[in-house]
């Protein structure tokens, strides 16, 4: 029994650390992506920061991929911005595995 106790116990380590890095990768990935947009809309050094930080916290607020992307697609229509929804879409999985690169890089160094 006390075999499959450390078993267990070393499986929810490995569950609670996979979701965190989920957690901290999406949070990345927000960031980048607001300041993506932010760019992409021609907002300043110091707007392009309070972006990001903007689309941070409505990751955090469980509005999801669904959320992020609508904030994103009504503020370049509002900005007449030029990009399509597989533009965006694109963009959000690229940036993801783009955040997930550079936790990987920097839990490995």
């Amino acid at each position: 029994m006390n075999g499959f106790k450390k078993r267990e116990k070393g499986e929810e380590a490995k569950y609670a650390k996979d979701e965190e890095f989920r957690f901290k990768t999406r949070v990345r990935r927000n960031k980048l992506l607001g300041q993506w947009a932010a760019e992409k809309m021609g907002f300043s050094e110091g707007k392009i920061a309070d972006y990001a930080t903007e689309l941070v916290h409505l990751g955090l607020e469980k509005a999801g991929e669904d959320g992020l992307f609508a904030k994103i697609r009504a503020d370049f229509d509002a900005a007449n911005i030029e990009q399509s929804d597989h533009q965006i879409e694109r963009t959000m999985s690229d940036l993801l595995e783009t955040a997930k690169q550079q936790l990987s890089d920097k839990n490995s160094s």
